[in-house]
């Protein structure tokens, strides 16, 4: 056998678990409730301004940070959303996803060895891109809540962990609301708290709001941007992706202050340059219609509620979900001798044996944490739900 010449530089990394299980439904056919992406389709108003766009001849390159048309429209929508103005020359840009904003965020402003507080269970790139940029995550954990029968039924805000885990090195922390997975969400009294531990210090935010359109239960989404000492300290990052159901564009934005978007365009410039163009301008247009995102909120409701009602007639007990496309659920309860499983081999099973594809939840968290619970994506036709739902019956 040859040997290698490169050593790996990133050992702790490897293949996503939305890679494997996606692949893992594929082989065995089953229902593909784990990666979080819709199986309908988006708006053909939207297909038609993208495609008007390219019969425009709008396909060279835009301007490094995006077209002003559509930075104009993240603006005004912020603005009307939560008061705040952010400056779309030198305060919003476009991004290839959300995914490259939080990498971008990262490598612009953390050195080797510098902190950054990540709040597990946590969207799986966080910490991959930590490690790219150097720095040292500080992981600390949500509290699973239990019942008397030991069954996890939602997830608390660990502050006291947070309040001890911010120190002179700290220079990021990164948060996530609507939550990815657990769908809790955070309320202005969370803000209010973080802003309370943040301000005598040096540390910036990273504020992951790419659900920010799907709040239940008439709530209201609590963004940074609402709030002006988080705010003044924040990059704030969303997705046009998962707000109009078009995940594979890979498009989405970052709103911070002049100084702090000055450094994230030094590192956007060089990992990505640009975004798409013709998207850019049919998404610029498709904006001029606030209700394309306003009414995302009672549109996903409706299928969380088709969803749980369903799932209550199994064996699952169902954690809250006040956001996101997700439902979490724990699966100790079930009759069957799999209920032992760890969460990776139940799922692993649920999509062989059941048909039904699902996400362990332990895959958010750095160093493996089995608590017995699972996350289904609801962001699915209603006869996808009902074909999945069937099947999770018979367990």
């Amino acid at each position: 056998m040859t040997q290698s010449l490169l050593d790996t530089k990133y050992p702790r990394i490897g293949t996503t678990i939305f890679t494997v299980m996606s692949a893992l439904a594929n082989e065995h056919q089953a229902i593909n409730l784990g990666q979080g992406f819709p199986d309908f389709s988006c708006d053909p108003q939207l297909i038609d301004a993208v495609h008007q766009a390219m019969k425009n001849d709008q396909n060279q390159y835009p301007p490094m940070a995006g077209i002003l048309e559509l930075r104009n429209k993240v603006s005004e929508k912020v603005a009307n959303l939560h008061a705040k103005q952010y400056d779309p020359i030198h305060e919003i840009t476009i991004t290839a996803g959300a995914t490259q904003a939080i990498l971008t965020v990262i490598l612009a402003v953390v050195r080797p060895g510098e902190e950054v507080i990540v709040i597990e269970p946590v969207y799986d790139s966080y910490i991959p891109s930590i490690d790219m940029a150097g720095g040292k995550t500080i992981p600390i954990q949500m509290t699973p809540i239990r019942n008397d029968a030991g069954v996890v039924v939602r997830y608390e805000l660990p502050w006291d962990e947070l309040a001890g885990a911010i120190t002179s090195k700290t220079r990021l922390i990164m948060i996530n609301s609507p939550h990815n997975p657990t769908g809790m969400v955070w309320q202005a009294q969370d803000l209010d708290r973080l802003a309370e531990l943040v301000e005598p210090t040096n540390a910036l935010i990273c504020s992951d709001e790419v659900y920010e359109h799907m709040v239940f239960d008439q709530a209201q989404h609590q963004s940074v941007a609402r709030h002006p000492l988080l705010a003044n300290r924040s990059f704030l990052i969303s997705s046009f992706g998962k707000t109009f159901h078009v995940t594979g564009w890979k498009v989405g934005y970052v709103c911070a202050p002049k100084d702090l978007m000055t450094e994230f365009r030094k590192v956007h410039q060089f990992n990505v340059f640009t975004v798409n163009t013709p998207m850019q301008y049919g998404l610029a247009k498709y904006l001029e219609v606030p209700q394309a995102y306003l009414g995302l909120s009672d549109f996903y409701e409706q299928k969380r509620n088709y969803f749980q009602a369903g799932l209550s007639k199994t064996g699952f007990s169902l954690l809250p979900s006040q956001g996101t496309y997700f439902q979490c659920v724990d699966y100790s309860g079930l009759k069957i001798p799999e209920a032992k499983l760890n969460e990776t081999d139940f799922c692993q099973w649920l999509t062989s044996e059941i048909k039904v594809a699902a996400i362990p939840v332990s895959a958010f968290y750095r160093e493996s944490y089995d608590a017995n619970v699972i996350r289904f994506c609801f962001a699915k036709k209603e006869t996808t739900l009902s074909s999945a739902i069937e099947r999770l019956q018979r367990l």
